[in-house]
């Protein structure tokens, strides 16, 4: 069973950067196809991006479209998400996530498609 634990996360200034990674242990990402999702308090956790096990198709949540990058790093069993231009909106706790089901671009918005989940990782950007 793998095990997924985020990283990266912090505070920001609106229009700043950050890059989120998601380590594994226990298993191989490649084997999967991975997705990250945030949760803003009082909210439901959303879709973010996903990415099928060759990186050769992603797909964004359209708030985040032109601002995220979704991307693996095979070498590193690694999965990262860069975030540019960040806005207060984006504040949320981002998890990561793995299905070991076949990549489709509609299902892997959905949480339920998700077999293991990392515990989150923290962005603020203040107003």
């Amino acid at each position: 069973q793998v095990q997924l634990v985020e990283s990266g996360g912090g505070l920001v200034q609106a229009g700043g950067s950050l890059t989120l990674s998601c380590g594994a242990s226990g298993g191989t990402l490649s084997r999967y196809v991975m997705g990250w999702f945030r949760q803003a308090p009082g909210k439901e956790r959303e879709f973010v991006a996903a990415i099928s096990r060759s990186g050769g198709s992603v797909d964004y949540a359209d708030s985040v479209k032109g601002r995220f990058a979704i991307s693996r790093d095979y070498a590193k069993n690694t999965l990262l998400l860069q975030m540019n231009s960040l806005k207060p909106e984006d504040t949320a706790s981002y998890y990561c996530a793995a299905d070991s089901g076949p990549w489709d671009a509609n299902s892997a918005k959905l949480r339920t498609k998700y077999d293991y989940w990392g515990q989150g990782t923290q962005v603020t950007v203040p107003p």
